[in-house]
């Protein structure tokens, strides 16, 4: 069973580099690839990213500044092979969730 999640998890990275024409302009993909994400834990981290979106929104609506708890979530919350402040820049720099990308790495440069 477990040769088998293998050859699954590296089918899945290899579909992945197959969707990218050149890995530089997406440096997230590329940080899931060198770090052996799952298909699961990519997926959790796409979901976890979705989740900080909207409470990230709904603070804004609701005229909230302090968004440390997100990112204090995030860290806590995202996958142990992946490191924080490289996964929210590479997140930043590929376009996914500028807003709230942008948000937290200025709390990580606080």
């Amino acid at each position: 069973m477990e040769r088998e999640d293998s050859y699954k998890d590296l089918h899945f990275q290899v579909h992945l580099l197959l969707n990218v024409k050149e890995m530089k302009h997406y440096p997230f993909t590329q940080m899931v690839i060198k770090h052996g994400l799952t298909e699961a834990e990519y997926l959790e981290t796409i979901r976890l990213f979705e989740e900080l979106e909207h409470t990230y929104e709904q603070d804004q609506e609701d005229g909230l500044i302090d968004h440390s708890p997100l990112l204090i979530h995030f860290a806590g919350m995202l996958c142990y092979k992946m490191p924080v402040e490289a996964t929210i820049m590479a997140m930043y720099e590929e376009n996914i969730h500028p807003s709230l990308t942008d948000r937290l790495l200025k709390l990580i440069r606080i």
